[in-house]
């Protein structure tokens, strides 16, 4: 089997976590015990350069997907979000985008830097209109967006900016963990993300008491101060208390495993800095990059991946058809031409073989076949 699996990394997470999950497990009766489990994730503690804080409010859902629905609605002036418009990056996956029109509002799609993949923060403002709800920046791969100048936008035009740190767990950008600075953050902690549960999971950070209240509400039913009273439209999207105990375990962990990422990112750059028709992922100055993927992108990206397949290595495309060229939404929104960017990083993106438990040697041997391509 090809050593860039699923089941290999999280195998390889499993054996480092298992005994203290058996410890904090073993004999826990999880109902009566809800409370205990659960509580680092009412007040999630982030790594920064000067220590460790918190954020005032961390609210669990089920999915990323239901944690971003949640915010756009929050920031509506009408439940619905109807007439409203959330501006977001076109390469990303569709969740970001699919919460958005679930919610009732209106995606208006970024091109991406060339650089660092994520938005395109010298386009931003062309696209911001009187209807304008949010700005949401995904940091893509594990690497920070451009936040200064996102931020200077939303400040100019009174937007709520919306962190998608999906594949950004432990990753931050000058000093500050990525899901903190922002409005609003969102992570993902699905199995193979750097932080992921073992099944479905979520969670939404903000320090905005009002707006965490209010997605509470959403989140359950849109209940309130009184179990069994909705006080707004809701529904059910809690975090099952099984997926949070195991997250409670592995944040133990998370910073060693992104350690053990970034060092195998330094192998792969090494050896790889000399071929011209591979371009690396370049790492922000300002950030930490905690490589969810380490992706590069090459116009001969078929006979790299074809040549690795036939010697028994996985890659991924990690993302085949930028967002605004999919169906679901040339259906909603027609052709849109202006994002040029990211539909060239679409079609010479490939992810090469990465999560912490990876044998240098395996990246020594990802490397050689790639150099003999070449």
């Amino acid at each position: 089997p090809m050593f860039h699996s699923i089941l290999e990394h999280l195998h390889a997470q499993g054996r480092t976590a298992e005994v203290s999950i058996e410890v904090n497990t073993n004999g826990t009766n999880l109902n009566r015990d809800f409370k205990r489990l659960v509580q680092p994730f009412k007040k999630l503690v982030l790594f920064s350069i000067d220590g460790y804080g918190e954020l005032n409010n961390a609210i669990r859902y089920p999915t990323k997907f239901s944690a971003v629905s949640k915010n756009i609605l929050a920031y509506s002036d009408i439940d619905s979000g109807l007439g409203d418009e959330v501006i977001v990056p076109t390469l990303t996956f569709g969740a970001t985008a699919n919460a958005v029109i679930t919610a009732g509002a209106t995606v208006v799609f970024a091109d991406s830097a060339t650089d660092s993949w994520n938005i395109d923060s010298e386009g931003i403002e062309r696209l911001i209109s009187t209807k304008t709800k949010a700005i949401i920046a995904v940091h893509l791969y594990g690497q920070a967006a451009c936040l200064d100048d996102v931020q200077k936008f939303c400040t100019l035009h009174n937007l709520p900016l919306i962190e998608d740190s999906s594949q950004a767990h432990g990753a931050f950008w000058k000093r500050k963990r990525l899901g903190s600075i922002g409005d609003i953050g969102c992570f993902s902690f699905y199995p193979t993300k750097n932080l992921g549960a073992l099944g479905d999971a979520g969670l939404m950070t903000t320090n905005n008491l009002e707006l965490a209240e209010k997605i509470r509400a959403l989140r359950e039913y849109g209940w309130k101060n009184v179990r069994f009273i909705s006080e707004l439209s809701g529904r059910n999207s809690r975090l099952d208390e099984i997926q949070a105990a195991i997250l409670n375990i592995k944040l133990q962990y998370i910073d060693k495993f992104n350690l053990m990422r970034t060092k195998l990112a330094d192998i792969y750059n090494e050896e790889l800095k000399n071929l011209e028709i591979i371009n690396l992922p370049k790492k922000n100055e300002h950030g930490f990059h905690v490589y969810h993927q380490y992706t590069i992108n090459s116009k001969i990206r078929k006979k790299i991946k074809d040549e690795l397949e036939k010697n028994n290595i996985g890659s991924a495309i990690y993302y085949p058809i930028s967002l605004e060229k999919q169906r679901a939404f040339t259906d909603i929104y027609g052709e849109i031409n202006y994002c040029k960017n990211s539909n060239y990083l679409s079609k010479t993106c490939l992810s090469l073989p990465m999560y912490p438990h990876l044998e240098e040697e395996d990246v020594l041997k990802v490397c050689k076949v790639i150099k003999k391509i070449i």
